[in-house]
């Protein structure tokens, strides 16, 4: 596996999740063994879990008084669309949400395509299981051969249980995994605002769950994993590497993932 970039830099601008501000991105092509960093106010700010913060809400990086929240989309996008290197400039506190899912940024990157280097792109891959525990919540990884994710969510009716299992290829995340929305439930959407936080949010960007059900069409029946997965991929890009594991995750979260990244970045 080769390291790869941007054939093209890409813009996005739009709403912040929680912030409810106006946010922009740029994502420029990066030199070999750059990884992934983020810049804003000057800040250059590497997306390792060396430098991420435990959230329940969104994955976040800090350094030097400057922090970048609600990562997760991009990165997601840029690790299974195959892209190993790119600088990528904030402007704001946060992400843009856009539609709440991954697929602008997977299909952007799709369309500028990428360029591959003649450099080996760092992996991932280790020769022991591992497993991180938090109450009920888990996640096992595996060696294997390539990059596989198992996830099982649980959520209050009328979510109920989902599961997802797939190989991550770019062509299988861009079609089953970018398009799935984030997620919440009507009560807590609430709450959150009561709180400062999903200032942005709204049915435009977010699937929401009231008592009765699904608030909009889903796109499909377990939307809410596949979004779980959506997220689990960009967290597993604080390991600084491509994950050539199997990774199988029971009700885990954001704060889980980074604590599992940053565990495994000390092991080496």
């Amino acid at each position: 596996m080769k390291s790869a970039t941007l054939r093209e830099p890409l813009h996005f601008e739009g709403v912040g999740l929680h912030t409810g501000t106006t946010a922009s991105m740029d994502v420029r092509p990066a030199q070999p063994g750059t990884g992934y960093i983020f810049v804003s106010e000057g800040a250059r700010i590497p997306a390792t879990a060396d430098y991420a913060s435990e959230s329940p809400l969104a994955t976040v990086i800090a350094h030097d008084g400057t922090s970048i929240s609600t990562i997760e989309h991009i990165l997601s996008a840029l690790v299974a669309m195959g892209v190993s290197d790119a600088e990528i400039e904030i402007e704001g506190d946060e992400i843009p949400i856009l539609d709440g899912s991954a697929k602008i940024y997977a299909d952007a990157i799709a369309a500028t395509g990428v360029v591959t280097s003649g450099e080996p792109r760092p992996l991932f891959a280790p020769e022991t299981p591992f497993e991180l525990r938090d109450g009920d919540k888990a996640v096992v990884v595996l060696p294997a051969d390539e990059f596989r994710v198992r996830f099982v969510g649980h959520y209050d009716a009328p979510i109920g249980t989902h599961y997802y299992d797939a190989v991550i290829t770019p062509e299988r995340y861009r079609t089953e995994i970018a398009p799935a929305r984030t997620f919440a439930f009507l009560r807590d959407v609430e709450a959150m605002r009561a709180q400062g936080l999903a200032r942005g949010g709204s049915l435009d960007n977010a699937l929401v769950y009231d008592e009765e059900g699904p608030m909009q069409p889903l796109q499909w029946p377990n939307e809410v994993v596949r979004h779980k997965v959506l997220d689990l991929i960009g967290d597993l890009a604080l390991l600084g590497a491509y994950p050539q594991c199997e990774v199988i995750a029971i009700k885990s979260g954001h704060a889980l993932h980074t604590r599992l990244t940053r565990e495994l970045r000390n092991r080496g």
